[in-house]
């Protein structure tokens, strides 16, 4: 195999690959990118069995053929090359050879066969249509939620539910949940809900653009994403997702609009005094203003205030100030509402999108 290609594009189809490649595999195999020289351009794939991820990047093919190589070396070596064009030559036992300008490295590789194979999407898939950016921006509206507690499996990423001509995506870790919503046009009988793992979640918030088309493919246990010059496929999550509807609280006494970046910003002062994880932050919604309370012992007390809009009831209530911070992150409102009923009942959060975030309270003396 041999090719000439473009620093620059060369290394961005290693990245696009890289990250779902496993540092401690039982498999040295799945140390390496397969990279396969065909006509119109290299084709760059890695996989961990779970998650796969192929990418096509243009390039002058002198020789096709196929090799393996290790994914972050290779990498690594084509960052530090001049800005020029690469020339990338494997003999028949698998060594590269590569050169640009004045640089020369050669890597040891394995043989293209024994790289196990790409998922592909086949005529029995449905087919869903959506934008790049924005299932992107729903991924970052959710996932934060998701559980990390492998006892709780089912937990472990974001569920799709493509249901009434909209696509609901939703994650919990059982204290606070997530939801986001966007219209999709689908044929009924694509009905389907879906739970994709965390690491692909990761990975297509690496790599999806601000906008373009994105095809989903879903069989079975195996969901692909296509768009552009990059496949993304991953095995989904055996399981029933708990009912995330009966969670969210049908009405709540007091609603708040607060400015979403004066929250943050004062949450983060407030979390500075916190100890850990554990450590609670009382919010007080009184008359116009909201007071932001954390008190450490051993460590000390921090207090915010916040002019608002309100003339309700006094209300009280804890909540774990990094779970309260997590939405306002990965929202780009610059207003929410906050919907409380008393001190031991779910706050919730909402905005002018179809988004809504439900945060269980802390109990605190």
């Amino acid at each position: 195999m041999k090719l000439t290609i473009d620093k620059a594009s060369l290394l961005a189809g290693l990245q696009s690959v890289q990250n779902v490649v496993s540092v401690r595999s039982t498999l040295p195999i799945l140390s390496n990118a397969l990279l396969s020289a065909e006509e119109g351009g290299l084709v760059i794939s890695a996989t961990d069995l779970e998650v796969s991820v192929r990418s096509k990047v243009a390039g002058e093919i002198a020789k096709e053929g196929s090799t393996t190589i290790p994914v972050r070396r290779l990498s690594s070596i084509v960052r530090e090359l001049p800005e020029s064009t690469v020339e990338l030559d494997v003999d028949e036992k698998d060594q590269a050879s590569v050169t640009c300008g004045s640089s020369f490295f050669k890597i040891v590789g394995m043989a293209g066969e024994e790289f196990p194979p790409m998922p592909e999407a086949d005529e029995g898939s449905f087919c869903y249509h959506l934008d790049q950016g924005v299932f992107r921006e729903m991924l970052k509206k959710t996932s934060y939620a998701a559980s990390t507690d492998e006892t709780r499996y089912v937990l472990n990423g974001v569920l799709l539910s493509f249901k009434e001509g909209k696509l609901t995506m939703v994650a919990t870790d059982g204290r606070r949940l997530a939801l986001v919503e966007s219209e999709v046009e689908f044929p009924a009988e694509a009905e389907t809900n879906m739970i994709l793992p965390s690491k692909a979640v990761n990975e297509l918030q690496h790599v999806l653009a601000d906008e373009g088309d994105l095809r989903i493919f879903a069989k079975d246990n195996q969901i692909i994403f296509e768009f552009g010059d990059i496949m993304v496929a991953s095995k989904l999550i055996d399981g029933t997702y708990p009912n995330f509807r009966q969670v969210i609280p049908a009405q709540c006494e007091e609603r708040v609009t607060v400015e979403r970046e004066a929250l943050l910003t004062a949450l983060k002062r407030a979390s500075l005094i916190t100890a850990d994880k554990a450590s609670a932050t009382k919010l007080t919604f009184e008359n116009n203003n909201l007071v932001i309370l954390t008190s450490t012992p051993d460590v000390g007390e921090a207090r915010e205030t916040i002019p608002i809009k309100y003339t309700g009831k006094s209300i009280t209530v804890a909540f774990n100030p990094d779970y309260m911070m997590d939405p306002l992150k990965n929202l780009a409102n610059d207003e929410i509402a906050v919907e409380l009923t008393d001190n031991l009942s779910p706050g919730v959060i909402k905005c002018d999108i179809p988004f809504l975030y439900v945060l269980m309270p802390m109990r605190v003396d």
